[in-house]
């Protein structure tokens, strides 16, 4: 191995990275975006599986201040949600007992001065990029305001075990300067 070699690093061991073809869709863990006047950092990578071959990717992302979550998925076209993870008891203290007793939640919950209505059901199941052969079964319900700006998702992990999230839909422009991890371009 000569020095330049030693030096740069052989190109061989380089993940090829295409600056130009850089993808909300295909972002990995230290990824750097702009979003809002704000850099975020892809901090983990999430893989959702709804069965059909149908998947979709949710990043956990930081700025320094806050910590959300990008959900993407590709279907017809690129669909973003960038969200925050709330207490399920906030955005109903009953919603667990509901759950349990109908199978699913209510049609419309107001959270927040904001009407949501239920948009549907996806059973499927996820995992962490860092451990892709460790899939969990889950439920996930997605709500939308009437503009389908605002979002509402709420989770069920096994028997009793909820999350919530909040946030908005984005547009793929709103996200920027996508800057690939400092581990893939060395």
């Amino acid at each position: 191995m000569g020095f330049f070699d030693n030096l740069f690093g052989k190109k061989e061991n380089r993940e090829e990275i295409d600056p130009l073809n850089l993808s909300v869709a295909k972002m990995k863990k230290g990824y750097i975006f702009d979003y809002d006047l704000s850099s975020w950092e892809v901090k983990e990578v999430y893989n959702y599986d709804w069965g059909n071959h149908f998947f979709t990717r949710e990043y956990k992302v930081f700025n320094g201040r806050e910590t959300r979550f990008l959900h993407v998925e590709e279907d017809d076209e690129l669909e973003l949600q960038l969200c925050e993870k709330v207490k399920p008891t906030s955005v109903d203290p009953e919603l667990s007992d509901y759950i349990s007793k109908h199978g699913q939640p209510p049609k419309k919950i107001v959270f927040k001065g904001i009407e949501y209505h239920l948009e549907g059901e996806s059973p499927g199941y996820f995992n962490e990029e860092d451990t892709p052969d460790q899939w969990v079964e889950h439920i996930s319900w997605t709500y939308y305001d009437e503009t389908e700006t605002h979002t509402l998702n709420i989770e069920q992990w096994g028997e009793r075990e909820f999350e919530a999230s909040v946030g908005k839909v984005l547009r793929v422009f709103e996200i920027s300067n996508i800057i690939p991890a400092k581990q893939a371009a060395t």
